[in-house]
């Protein structure tokens, strides 16, 4: 009886909000996390791809203005159809990290990347903190970011998917901590989207999410689980009714317009994902044909498995998808009564239905580059649900 007691008490003890170990655990952790996929990165070094040339040849012309960003904006870098301005973040950085570092700029660029991914994991603590996660909890969740196959490939990249994904859980952390304060950090807010506007254009629907959260915030908004996931499912179903409409609006009148024929082409094609012919379709010749690929863009945003992807990138990713879905089940049951939760829970689910929903309109890229932005938040759903569970069903037994 009293080994029993003894190892009841050690349970209460370790998995209380206040162990008195479980700040240094948990910052253990993170150190532990941190070198793992710093060592991983190191090991294989910077590596360049076609956006990232376009990125340093835009970094040499700055310098070669002096740093005059208003002589930069006023010629075509990087994109034909996008302004010069909407890259700014990563093309000052490439900049002075050629002007300082010379030649080993790209080893600059991703220690600063991976610098980024440190604070990441800080942000993405300091925002179960905030809700008062048992740090316990937190300790055993980010194991799971490192086996994020996300955080295993991007960082290394010379592209901005690393710094847009810091700024972004920036962003829900300052939410977060609105919500708990009840207090909107206006000012700040604006300074770090427009820092996320000019990262690069895919920051559209991420902008519009928060947004139309905080808007959202100003009502009398039920947050309960299944309002939030009616709510999203919904969104989910009409959608693609509505991307239909829009396609058919801009054959009839938007035919010469590039941006609008090079999304009406890939539709006309039967694409969903790009460059990967394997998940394309018939090409359409009803509403119906527009609609159904527009129904699975949205699902394969989210798809964990690709022919061409190995055998361990296909486990790391189902096991990923395996703890979300999982997550957002143990939520949906026992989450009622838990507000503040339910609020974050209901602004990671906005962000990735609008990212999601963007990319299913415009375009999906063949490594699913544009999912990693929303892979951290929607991890945050796992400690949550952890915390919810033990709140609710394991301190009944104590």
């Amino acid at each position: 009886m009293t080994i029993n007691k003894n190892y009841i008490n050690f349970i209460k003890d370790i998995t209380s909000p206040k162990w008195e170990y479980g700040n240094k655990i948990f910052y253990f952790v993170i150190s532990i996390c941190f070198t793992i996929i710093a060592y991983y990165h190191l090991n294989i070094g910077p590596l360049m791809s076609t956006d990232s040339i376009g990125y340093s040849e835009s970094g040499d012309i700055l310098i070669k203005l002096n740093f005059n960003l208003l002589d930069y904006y006023s010629q075509k870098t990087i994109s034909k159809i996008n302004p010069s301005y909407i890259y700014t973040v990563p093309v000052i950085l490439i900049s002075l990290l050629k002007y300082f570092f010379g030649d080993g700029w790209q080893f600059a660029f991703m220690t600063v990347n991976l610098i980024l991914i440190l604070f990441s994991l800080v942000i993405f603590s300091k925002i179960l903190l905030l809700l008062k996660v048992r740090p316990l909890i937190i300790s055993l969740s980010l194991p799971i970011l490192v086996l994020s196959i996300d955080l295993l490939h991007w960082p290394r990249y010379v592209l901005t998917d690393t710094i847009f994904s810091f700024l972004v859980m920036l962003i829900i952390y300052i939410i977060t901590k609105s919500i708990i304060s009840n207090k909107i950090y206006y000012f700040v807010l604006i300074f770090v989207a427009t820092l996320l506007f000019l990262t690069r254009p895919t920051s559209i629907p991420f902008i519009f999410a928060f947004i139309f959260f905080i808007a959202l915030s100003k009502i009398q908004f039920n947050y309960s689980p299944k309002i939030i996931l009616l709510f999203i499912i919904l969104l989910f179903i009409l959608t693609p009714f509505v991307f239909a409409v829009f396609y058919q609006l801009m054959n009839n009148y938007l035919i010469n317009n590039p941006q609008a024929f090079f999304l009406i082409d890939m539709v006309k094609s039967g694409i969903i994902i790009h460059d990967r012919p394997n998940t394309w379709v018939d090409p359409p010749n009803t509403f119906f044909d527009v609609l159904y690929i527009y129904f699975l863009r949205l699902l394969y945003f989210f798809n964990p498995y690709a022919k061409s992807f190995s055998d361990i990138h296909i486990i790391l990713n189902s096991i990923q998808t395996f703890y979300i879905f999982l997550s957002i089940v143990v939520w949906s049951f026992l989450g009622l009564n838990f507000k503040v939760f339910n609020k974050i829970v209901f602004l990671i689910l906005l962000i990735s239905f609008c990212t999601s929903a963007f990319h299913a309109f415009t375009l999906i890229d063949y490594d699913w580059r544009y999912r990693f932005p929303i892979i951290m938040p929607l991890l945050i759903i796992f400690p949550l649900s952890f915390e919810i569970f033990l709140r609710k069903i394991c301190y009944r037994n104590f």
